[in-house]
Formats: structure tokens, sequence, C-alpha cells
């Protein structure tokens, strides 16, 4: 049964009587939670008194999973977390294992993974909006944002051979230069998408339904943002101007031109707006990295050791052969010193982090994962508390959770 009575559950607001409280399960089964997500509402009436956010029901084991595969393998594993933007994992545990490695990548390299990084964030950032759009009853807003996806799924389909699950990093370079046709690929897209998003700009922004069911829900102060450690779009939208890119730069971020997207309302009409100026700014880093995109390998090379070589090195050279083997032997493989590193990157929904422990072999000791989401889930009840359930969507929704993240 959905709804029971459960007086125990919640704390009685003042002048409540007990028998008016009921505790209803919001999800998995609800179209809004993508079969991921359970809430356990307690109502007053129409009035949401408390929630409590259950995870589990996307259960990988992405944690230990890293105490068994090796540096490379587990990029596959990366893929599984933030599906919606998977790209951008590969990079994020990559460069934390370079860096437990001490690996300088090449130029080209480093601007391939910044490429792909925010054509990931242009991609994440069409999906969240489309479904707060759809969720909140802007059917066609979906369907706008939904086309330039698919053109975001054939760039990468052209790059890497995948469209979904890309695991596009090895350790030390990327598994695929981008060749003629997959740079056209890139500046056809920075051709429409802004077209595309003058479009969704037009639905929606003045939508009035949209507005009066978004605006002034789910606030959330600064100060509430900064010590409940909120990150990315969801910080930026209270106020909170920090972005890694900018504070904390990795990879070839330092080289380009771009603003870090804030508003001061911290309800969910403000992080759907933040969400659409970083689109916009995502396509300015995304002009600049493709027209100076540095010549150069993109790899350390086969000469170290370290970086698993080109298929077509493997199969046609002796070098290119023995190196493969030797990386991908339990005995032999990279060599790893006995240290612990943590490198966060500014990932779509915000500070996705990778706390790698070495023990000298090719596995890691230890692989932690900071994922935004799980964060950000956590905060659901401090921000929909006092709001109508008609509210629980759109703030579920603004809060972008990717269930693939929720559980160790």
């Amino acid at each position: 049964m959905p709804l029971t009575r459960d007086i125990l559950s919640a704390e009685l607001p003042p002048g409540v009587p007990a028998d008016y409280l009921w505790t209803m399960n919001f999800g998995p089964q609800h179209p809004a939670t993508h079969t991921t997500l359970r809430l356990k509402l307690t109502l007053e009436g129409e009035r949401v008194v408390d929630a409590v956010p259950d995870i589990g029901y996307l259960h990988s084991g992405f944690e230990k999973l890293g105490e068994h595969l090796d540096y490379n393998q587990y990029v596959t594993v990366t893929d599984r977390m933030n599906y919606v933007s998977a790209i951008s994992n590969n990079v994020g545990w990559h460069l934390a294992v370079e860096k437990l490695l001490g690996i300088e990548t090449p130029p080209r390299c480093q601007y391939l993974r910044v490429i792909v990084s925010e054509l990931a964030r242009v991609a994440d950032h069409l999906v969240c909006n489309a479904a707060v759009g759809l969720d909140t009853g802007a059917f066609t807003f979906f369907v706008y944002a939904f086309n330039p996806r698919e053109w975001y799924y054939d760039i990468l389909e052209g790059l890497c051979g995948a469209r979904f699950t890309n695991s596009y990093t090895r350790v030390g370079g990327v598994t695929h230069d981008a060749s003629p046709k997959v740079i056209q690929l890139i500046r056809d897209f920075l051709r429409r998408l802004p077209k595309a998003v003058d479009d969704m700009e037009r639905l929606l922004d003045r939508n009035r339904i949209f507005v009066e069911r978004t605006q002034g829900i789910g606030v959330l102060s600064r100060e509430e943002a900064i010590n409940r450690s909120v990150s990315g779009p969801i910080a930026r939208a209270s106020g909170v101007t920090r972005d890694l890119r900018k504070d904390e730069p990795y990879l070839a971020y330092p080289d380009f031109d771009f603003q870090v997207c804030c508003a001061r309302a911290g309800d969910c009409y403000a992080r759907y707006l933040v969400r659409m100026a970083e689109i916009r700014e995502s396509l300015k880093i995304l002009h600049q990295a493709i027209e100076n995109l540095p010549p150069g390998p993109v790899g350390v090379g086969i000469d170290q050791r370290i970086a698993l070589p080109a298929k077509g090195q493997v199969y046609t050279t002796i070098e290119g052969l023995i190196s493969h083997f030797e990386l991908s032997m339990s005995n032999r493989g990279l060599e790893v010193p006995c240290e612990e590193v943590y490198v966060a990157t500014e990932s779509p929904s915000g500070e996705l982090g990778f706390y790698v422990v070495g023990d000298g072999t090719s596995r890691a000791y230890r692989a932690r994962c900071r994922p935004p989401s799980l964060i950000h889930f956590a905060l659901f009840p401090h921000l929909i508390r006092g709001h109508t359930l008609s509210d629980v969507v759109a703030v579920l929704g603004s809060l972008n959770i990717i269930a693939g993240e929720l559980d160790r």
C-alpha cells in the first residue's frame, strides 16, 4: 500500500494532531524517479513534513571493483556511475591515476579531454533540464532538448566507436585521436546547437506554468550550500562562485576564456537558468579548443611502458605487442608507488573526486569515489520540507540525481 498511517516516523508540526500524518512511498515506480530512486515522504495532507531518501536500487559495488580491476580496466566501471555524461568520469578517474604515477599527458591529449568533458557537460545539462521540463508538464521542451543530445552521441560514435558507455581514456592518454571527420562533426554541433538552445529558452524561460512551479521552490541559501558541501550548478545557483576549472585548474582549462555562471535565488528556477547559461559557456570553450587543437601524440607513448599502445601498433609492430603484453600481465603491469592521491574535477553535476591508494601492484589498494549525486540527494529533505507534494518532482529534477553514483 503506497499510503499508510505512520505517526512515529516524523516529528509533528506544532498544532498538528498525530492522526493527520501519513507516510507515502514516492518511487521507485514513479516516472520522475526513473525506477532507481525512492523517497519516504511524511505528509500532512498535501504538505511534506519530512522526507527520507532511500538508495541502493542501482547497486553495482563500484568501489570494491576498484580493488580487483587494473587501472585501465576500471574505466568501464566509471562509465556506469554518471551514465548521462560517462566520458567525464573517464577523464576524472585517469587524472587521479596519472597523478599517482606522476604522468604529464601531451597537449593534444589534454585538449581532447577538455573537448569531450565539455561535450558531456552540454549533454548532461540538456538531459537534466529536459527532465525537469517533462516532470513539470513541458513535453515539447523535452523533445527540443533531446534532439541535440543525439548529435552529441554521433560525435562520440565517430570518436571512439561507442555512443553511451565510452571507456575513452587510458592511463597516459586516450584510445583514439580525433579524425578530421570528428572535428567536422564537432564544428557542425557548435553551429547547430545555439539555435536549439535559443528555441529551448523561448519555450521555457517565461512559461508561466514552469516559472510558477519552480520559482521560490526548493530554495537553498548560500550559507547552507557551503555547509552541506554542495557543488556544481546547484551551489552556483545559490551564489557560491566556485568552479574547479577556474579555482583549481586542470588539463588545459587555463588556456580558455569562459565565465563562471552564477545566480543568487537558489531555487529550482535558478538552477535551470545556471545550467542553460553553462551550456553557452561550454560552447565557447569548445570553439576555442577545436580551433586551437595542438598537433602531436595523444598519449605518452609505448617507450615508458605506461600507456597501452594503439591497436594498430599491437597488430603491426613487435614493440607494441610486447608493450601490451607487459602491461596486461598480472605479475608485471604498471609500477605504482605506495602512495595515495585525491583528484577532483568539475563534472556536470558538481565536484567529482577520486581517492586512489597504490600498493605497488597494477591494481588499486583502495578506489574511493566522491560523487556529487550522493551529496545532493542527502540535501533533498532540507529543500522539500514545507512544500507540497506536487513540488517533489521539481525539486528532485533540479538536483539532477543520477542513481549510478549513489550506492557503493
